[in-house]
C-alpha cells in the first residue's frame, strides 16, 4: 500500500465517514485510519440509538429521507430552525458557539439528505420518541429522526459507501502524532511502531478523552475516573493531546461531558451487543433516589432529551455514586422494552415499599417516607407524556415540574444505576470550514477536525440526537476543504 494520500481521516466514527465520504466527493484520494481492531469498528457512533436532530417542516419533509412509517396516524409538528437553535442555547446556558451552531442548525436538514444519498438509511423513531395518545403517534421533544438500526446500522451503512466509493479504511492503526514542517503545517500522521503516513491534508474525527480515566479525571474532576463508559474504549484523548502538541486551540467545555443514568451493573465499557439499551431513561415518569431513600434531581425539569445527557453526572455526585429509579405499575407501559427489559438488567421488584427498600438495601423508613411525602405533594391536572403537562408537586423539595403521578400502585419496580459517560465537551477549536485554529487563532495549514474531539458546541448539556448531526455537518464541511 502506498503511503501518501490527498487526505488522512483519524478516526472511524460517523463524523470519520462523514468526512471521508465528502472528501471522496471532491475527488481526494482518501485514507481513513482507525485505532479500534475491526470488531470494534464504529468508535462511539456504533453504541447510539442513531438519533439525529435536525430542522423539518413536518412529517412530508422527512418523508423524503426516511424509511414508510407504515402509518397514518401520526403528529408530528415542524421543528424550525429557531426552535432548534434555542434548545441548543437554552440547555448550554447560552454559551455554544453561535457560529458553530448556527451552521450545525442551517445544514442539519441537508446533511441529512446527504447521507441519505450516500446510502444511509433513515426511520421515524417510533420506539423512542412517540407514545400512542388518543389513537394517534404523537412526536415529542424535537427529536424524530433515527438511523434504521441504530449506531449500528448507521456504522453498517457508512462502511458499505465507504467501500462503494472507494475510501480506504484501515483498522488497527494508533495514530500518535502529526507530521509537521519547519512552518508548522500538517503533512501526515505517525502510527505506534514508527510507521508514517504522508498526506496533504488531515482531518482528525477520533473523539474526546471519555475513555481515559486520568484526563477524565485531570479535567472534569474527582471521582470521575470511576464512572462507566457507555462507548468504546479506544476514545482516550489521542487527536485532542496531538493537536494542542502541535500548537493548536483548547476549546469549550473540558469540565463538563455528556452523562447518563446507566445500568449499575453495567462492564466497565460498552457492551457491543446491547450498546445503548444499558441507558435509562424513562426516569421522568417515576422518580430517583440515592443510597438513602432521598430524592435529588427534578424528574419532570424537562423532556427526556433536554436532561438525560446531564443527569449522570448527578448520580455521580451521590453516594457510592449510585441511584434508584422507582416506578410503580401506572407506568410500566411508558417504560422501553429495549432499555427496561434487556438482557441483564439490574432491577428489583416487591409488592410493598417496605420490600422494594430492603431488596436495595436502603433504609425502609427513609425510601417509604420520601415516597409518601412525594405522594402527597402531587398535584395539577391529566397527565400527558408527550407534552410537558404541568403535573407537578408542591412544597417539596426538589419539586418535579411536569409528569408527576403517585406512585401507589403496585407493583413496584427499581432500577439501580450509576453514571455512564458518553462523550466529552472540551475539544479544539475550529474555524467555519473545519480547520484547526492555532493559539492565535490562525488556521493550522492541513489540520481539520470534526465530531466530538470540536469543542464550543455544548456546554453542560445538549439537545438529544444533535451530536450526531453535528458529527455530520462538520464531518462534511472538514472533509469538503480537506480536499480542495
Amino acid at each position: 500500500m502506498h503511503n501518501s494520500w490527498d487526505v488522512v481521516v483519524v478516526g472511524g466514527g460517523n463524523a470519520g465517514f462523514s468526512a471521508a465520504q465528502s472528501a471522496r466527493e471532491h475527488g481526494a484520494r482518501v485514507l481513513l485510519l482507525e485505532k479500534a481492531p475491526r470488531e470494534w469498528a464504529g468508535g462511539n457512533s456504533y453504541f447510539t440509538a442513531g438519533a439525529m436532530r435536525t430542522v423539518h417542516k413536518g412529517l412530508d419533509d422527512v418523508a423524503e429521507f426516511i424509511e414508510p412509517p407504515h402509518t397514518d396516524r401520526i403528529d408530528l409538528d415542524p421543528y424550525p430552525a429557531e426552535e432548534f437553535l434555542g434548545d441548543l442555547r437554552r440547555v448550554t446556558g447560552g454559551r455554544c458557539d453561535p457560529r458553530l451552531a448556527e451552521i450545525l442548525v442551517g445544514e442539519s436538514r441537508e446533511t441529512l439528505g446527504w447521507l441519505h444519498e450516500l446510502g444511509l438509511r433513515f426511520e421515524l423513531m417510533f420506539h423512542r420518541q412517540a407514545y400512542e395518545v388518543d389513537g394517534r403517534f404523537r412526536f415529542w421533544g424535537g427529536l424524530a429522526v433515527g438511523a434504521v438500526g441504530g449506531g449500528k446500522g448507521m456504522i453498517a451503512d457508512h462502511l458499505a459507501a465507504a467501500e462503494r466509493r472507494g475510501t480506504t479504511v484501515r483498522f488497527g492503526a494508533h495514530v500518535t502524532g502529526l507530521l509537521t514542517d519547519d512552518g508548522g503545517a500538517v503533512h501526515g500522521v505517525r502510527l505506534s511502531g514508527g510507521e508514517t503516513v504522508e498526506a496533504t491534508s488531515v482531518v482528525l474525527t477520533s473523539g474526546g478523552f471519555e475513555a481515559n480515566p486520568a484526563m477524565r479525571s485531570a479535567y472534569l474532576g474527582p471521582g470521575w475516573d470511576l464512572a462507566l463508559v457507555r462507548g468504546t474504549p479506544y476514545n482516550t484523548g489521542d487527536g485532542i493531546t496531538m493537536a494542542l502538541a502541535a500548537g493548536a486551540q483548547p476549546y469549550g467545555h473540558f469540565s463538563g461531558c455528556h452523562s447518563v443514568a446507566w445500568d449499575a451493573g453495567a462492564d466497565p465499557t460498552g457492551d457491543r451487543d446491547l450498546t445503548n439499551q444499558l441507558t435509562r431513561g424513562g426516569y421522568p415518569f417515576g422518580i430517583i433516589v440515592n443510597a438513602e431513600g432521598r430524592r435529588f434531581v427534578d424528574e419532570g425539569a424537562d423532556f427526556r432529551n433536554y436532561t438525560y445527557a446531564k443527569y449522570g453526572a448527578e448520580i455521580l455526585r451521590q453516594p457510592g455514586s449510585r441511584a434508584v429509579q422507582v416506578f410503580d405499575a401506572k407506568v410500566l407501559g411508558l417504560l422501553r422494552p429495549e432499555e427496561y427489559e434487556a438482557p441483564g438488567v439490574s432491577k428489583v421488584q416487591s409488592d410493598t415499599l417496605e420490600g422494594l427498600a430492603k431488596e436495595l438495601g436502603i433504609d425502609e423508613t427513609a425510601l417509604v417516607s420520601t415516597v409518601e411525602g412525594f405522594n402527597r405533594a402531587v398535584t395539577g391536572e391529566r397527565f400527558d407524556p408527550t407534552v410537558k403537562d404541568g403535573k407537578h408537586t408542591e412544597g417539596i423539595s426538589p419539586a418535579k415540574s411536569n409528569w408527576a403521578q403517585p406512585l401507589d400502585t403496585p407493583p413496584y419496580l427499581a432500577f439501580p444505576v450509576t453514571c455512564g459517560i458518553t462523550f466529552t465537551f472540551g475539544g479544539l477549536r475550529i474555524a467555519e470550514n473545519g480547520a484547526v485554529l492555532d493559539t492565535a487563532g490562525q488556521p493550522m495549514p492541513g489540520l481539520f477536525a470534526a465530531g466530538e474531539l470540536v469543542g464550543g458546541l455544548f456546554f453542560f448539556n445538549y439537545p438529544g440526537g444533535s451530536g450526531l448531526t453535528a458529527g455530520s455537518v462538520f464531518g462534511r464541511r472538514a472533509g469538503r476543504a480537506a480536499a480542495v
